[in-house]
């Protein structure tokens, strides 16, 4: 199971919210990329890179800090947030994206999100489900849809969607632990195809919901809070890749 930590920007500053609030904001860094250069020193690969004021105003805004991230170190970045439209791709990708994340495009636009899974490739576009009692959440969580999760998640699939990170709201930023049942949930529906690589974000808090995670067939896990608190310890997640 991949290890991906998550660097969210506001104003070019490393954050964090609590399910999506906006003004539950700590500021943790003004330099993101000290601390994706600090992952990376730990053996970190990956990095989730959320444009809060991207998913806010519908359009990209944070590139400068993917593109200082993406030319200052090795890791592979999937980048999300306020990715609407052709050029928001082509400016993610010319920055330094690896992958890209299409969360409330693909709700809202479908035609438009199908069309990048054509164009970049799924192996290339990620689909953000984030949800709140299994309905899909938008617009940076600020609006919820009608959309179920579960069939949001496999009618996509079946448009050749590899990649899905999902985040439970009511978990993310508390500390409270990950939706194991959830997880499970969507794994054990969407297993017909068995193409799906689910990347579980949202809540997690200990060390040893990790392993719990990997057991569940998580492709991967984004952690945020739980590093920035203290709760994981680099050294620990270091760890965790060499035996895995």
């Amino acid at each position: 199971m991949r290890i991906i930590p998550a660097i969210d920007i506001i104003d070019g500053k490393c954050v964090r919210l609590s399910k999506g609030d906006y003004s539950t904001k700590k500021i943790y860094n003004e330099n993101p990329v000290e601390v994706a250069k600090e992952f990376e020193s730990y053996g970190i690969q990956y990095l989730h890179l959320v444009d809060l004021d991207g998913a806010k105003s519908k359009h990209i805004v944070n590139h400068k800090v993917l593109d200082q991230i993406a030319s200052r170190t090795s890791l592979k970045i999937d980048f999300g947030g306020g990715l609407k439209t052709d050029d928001d791709l082509r400016i993610a990708f010319e920055s330094g994206a690896n992958q890209v994340t299409g969360g409330s495009i693909a709700v809202k636009d479908p035609d438009t999100f199908r069309s990048w899974l054509q164009k970049f490739g799924s192996d290339k576009i990620i689909l953000g489900a984030d949800a709140n009692n299994e309905k899909i959440a938008v617009s940076g969580w600020l609006e919820e849809s009608d959309q179920e999760l579960i069939p949001f998640i496999k009618q996509y699939q079946q448009e050749g969607v590899q990649y899905v990170i999902c985040t439970d709201i009511s978990k993310d930023g508390m500390l409270e632990g990950p939706s194991f049942d959830l997880y499970k949930k969507i794994i054990l529906e969407t297993e017909e195809q068995a193409n799906l690589k689910l990347i579980a974000s949202g809540g997690i808090s200990t060390f040893d919901e990790l392993p719990q995670l990997a057991e569940i067939g998580c492709e991967g896990t984004v952690i945020g809070k739980a590093i920035y608190e203290g709760r994981i310890s680099m050294k620990q997640l270091e760890c965790f890749i060499l035996n895995n």
